[in-house]
Parts: C-alpha cells; structure tokens; sequence
C-alpha cells in the first residue's frame, strides 16, 4: 500500500484480526514464505534482505470487544511513529510520541553508554541510522557482552538467599502472593501455604531481556505471571531496592548502574514516558497502549503516525501481542 507525501495522510481500512501493520521509507519491504507460514524480517541477521530498508510496524489486535492498539520497541528502536484512536464519545487516546529531539536523543545516548550499548546502533553503508537492536539481539548476535548482566543477577541471587522476595501478580488480586527465597542455587517461590509452585534457575541476559529461556512465562495462572514480574524486575532492577514486587513506581527504574540501558533511554525519550522496551512492560501499566471498547476512527496525528480507522461499533479483544 503506497504510502502518503510529506504533510499528507493516508487511510487504510484493518481488518478484525491481531497482527502487525509494517511500513517502510524509501523501498517497499520483502516477504517471504515457507511451508512453516510467514518469514518476517529479522534484522538481527545481516544477510535478511530488509536489513537496509529504514522501517517499523505497530501491533494490533480488533475484535468484538475492540481496538488495542501499540507502538512497540521490544525487538528494536527504529523510524519514530504515535498510534491512536478516536472513541465513541469523540475524544482521542495515543501513545508512542517521543519528546523533542527524542529520535537522535536515544542514539546518542547509547553512543555515550559504555558497555558496548553503542554497538545495538545499525546503519546502512551511506551513513544512514537505521535502528538500534533490542538488547536481546545485541547478546545473541555478539554486540553486547553475554555477560552484561551478570553483576546484578548475581547480587540478586545473593540477596535473597537470607531474604524473602514477595511477589503479587494481580493488581486485582491483591490476596494472592507468592513467597520466594534462593535455596540450593534456584529461586523457589511458595504459595500461602507454603507449598512450592514453581522456580527458576539463575537467569542469564538472554533470558532477562527476551523474557524467555530461564524466565519463562507459560499462559498460566502461576508460573506465567510471576515469571512477568521478575522479568519487568530484572529489565527495570528493583529487585534489590524492593524486596516486593512487582515495583510499579517508574521513579525507582533503572537506577543501577547494571540495568537494560537500552530500555531505560527510550523511556527516557518518550513524552509520556510509557514504551514497549521489552516483552512484559505493561507490568504496571508502563507500556505504549491505547485501547477503546468503540473505535470510532483514527487519531488525527501531528507527525508519523500508525492510525486505526475502525467501522462504527466495531470490536475488542485481547491486547495486542
């Protein structure tokens, strides 16, 4: 779908489905397909042949309950863009929006980030800024130490060998609560009745910024949402300032010298301050989402936008992916 001039805008109707909307500057991107279904870009490889391209996607999800819609940063930082909604009753929601100057603000500040942060920054071969990896990215492919956050899961292990960690997952739920303490290595976490859930061997960066592998987070009613909030602990390090969790003040994140820079620095870019800078940021609502139950159509923007143009009554569903 060509896309509009400077200074113009335009429309596209999505259908009720959760996926991504992709858009690209300057050449249309590729897509492929295998026997396994879609081949999305995975710039992360240099040989993916969108590795050049300047582009992003938003995520989406519309159904009969409604529109979720969001800007997202948990694979990379890359073209700036807002998403919206207009409601039923006429007002307007959008997320996404960065702060003057907040586009070459995130580079230069992982530029000036030791560390090797600086090597998440891809350019094309014309000098051109394309995006910065995700910090997940930048271990698995060698730009970032895979021992980058070592120090504070270490000291994180040490602190609650003779400490209790409490988690409550639920914001609505406030009655359920788990109780966690490293024995013999692993962190195992107890219900009221002190009987084991479920526990977690010592995570590595991988695992900490993919929210994945060690700190695996099943669609369950245990495992999955305490896995969250130490994932949301680990990427954000409040574990050793507060011993429970999760931490829902944004004036206590990322305060350690050994934390995930990178999410740290677009937060630190975005007007609202709210970002999708890795899987679980909507732990305590920090993410970069606009949901309505009504969409009536699309926010007008003020810049780069991702826009919903929904029919009247149109749906909802579960967030976006």
């Amino acid at each position: 779908i060509p896309g509009p001039a400077p200074g113009r805008s335009t429309t596209i109707q999505i259908p009720k489905f959760s996926g991504r909307i992709y858009f690209s500057y300057g050449r249309k991107m590729e897509f492929r397909l295998t026997t396994g279904g879609l081949v999305q870009p995975a710039v992360q490889n240099p040989t993916d042949p969108n590795r050049d391209i300047l582009f992003n996607w938003s995520e989406y999800t519309l159904n009969d309950s409604g529109l979720w819609i969001n800007s997202t940063q948990v694979d990379m930082f890359s073209a700036p863009y807002t998403v919206g909604v207009r409601r039923g009753d006429g007002g307007t929601l959008s997320a996404g929006k960065l702060k003057p100057g907040g586009y070459k603000g995130v580079f230069n500040a992982l530029r000036a980030q030791s560390g090797g942060w600086a090597n998440l920054i891809q350019t094309r071969s014309d000098g051109t800024v394309l995006r910065a990896l995700s910090p997940l990215y930048g271990v698995e492919t060698g730009a970032l130490p895979a021992s980058v956050m070592d120090d504070y899961v270490n000291r994180v292990w040490a602190k609650y060998t003779g400490t209790d960690l409490t988690v409550t997952p639920f914001t609505d739920r406030p009655d359920v609560r788990y109780t966690g303490r490293v024995s013999g290595g692993v962190l195992r976490f107890r219900d009221g009745a002190g009987n084991e859930v479920t526990a977690f061997q010592k995570p590595d960066a991988s695992s900490v910024f993919g929210c994945h592998r060690l700190l695996d987070a099943p669609n369950d009613q245990v495992r999955g949402p305490i896995s969250r909030t130490l994932c949301a602990g680990f990427n954000r390090t409040t574990l050793l300032a507060n011993p429970n969790q999760p931490d829902r003040s944004a004036a206590g994140f990322y305060q350690e010298p050994v934390t995930n820079h990178y999410a740290r620095t677009v937060h630190a870019h975005m007007a609202d301050g709210k970002a999708y800078a890795f899987a679980f940021d909507d732990v305590g609502a920090h993410e970069s989402l606009v949901h309505d139950g009504d969409p009536r159509g699309r926010h007008p923007p003020d810049g780069p936008s991702v826009l919903a143009r929904c029919a009247p009554r149109s749906p909802r569903a579960p967030r976006a992916p």
